[in-house]
């Protein structure tokens, strides 16, 4: 089990990827395309809790059009460092049938949580689903799923900062970081 101590530790000699500054121009770009492309499509937003409640927050106060807000608990990593298989938590209280979806999720890494969101949104109904990931973590995907909205690429290193933790620690971090040998 990680300490804070630790936590603190692997931030501080964490090499940082991308500043507050570079993450925040990169939300500005992804509300200017999701407004676009779905502001008069009346869209329900879920968040992936727990990663994607930090970046989602910054996002939707871009977004210049109505819409409404659910979330979606599904994951792979429970506190881990390596995913699992997918764990449903809690799934939306908002109705998907006949609905434009725009999931938002902190990261792409393998691509199977995303997947397994975007199957159940279209086994509920949506009309239109699309993906908006602050992260696209460039991995070998066996599924080669994209995001219909990217903020930033990253090298397929341990990430951690603006919603995506180390070892249940670190999703506060106004960056993003990877830690160092990993």
């Amino acid at each position: 089990m990680t300490t804070a101590a630790e936590a603190k530790r692997v931030w501080e000699e964490a090499d940082c990827i991308y500043t507050k500054q570079q993450v925040d121009a990169a939300l500005d770009k992804m509300a200017a395309d999701i407004s676009a492309r779905l502001g008069d499509s009346d869209p329900l937003v879920l968040c992936v809790v727990t990663g994607a409640i930090i970046s989602a927050g910054h996002l939707l106060t871009r977004l210049d059009f109505p819409l409404t807000v659910d979330y979606i608990h599904a994951t792979r990593y429970r506190g881990a460092t390596e995913g699992g298989r997918l764990h449903w938590l809690a799934q939306p209280h908002s109705s998907l049938k006949g609905r434009t979806i725009l999931i938002v999720d902190d990261i792409l890494d393998e691509g199977i949580t995303l997947a397994g969101i975007l199957e159940y949104c279209g086994e509920q109904g949506a009309a239109d689903v699309f993906s908006a990931v602050l992260i696209d973590k460039q991995h070998n995907r066996k599924n080669e799923l994209r995001a219909d909205f990217v903020g930033l690429v990253a090298e397929d290193r341990y990430l951690f900062g603006f919603g995506m933790d180390y070892m249940g620690y670190l999703r506060n971090a106004p960056g993003i970081y990877a830690v160092k040998g990993m």
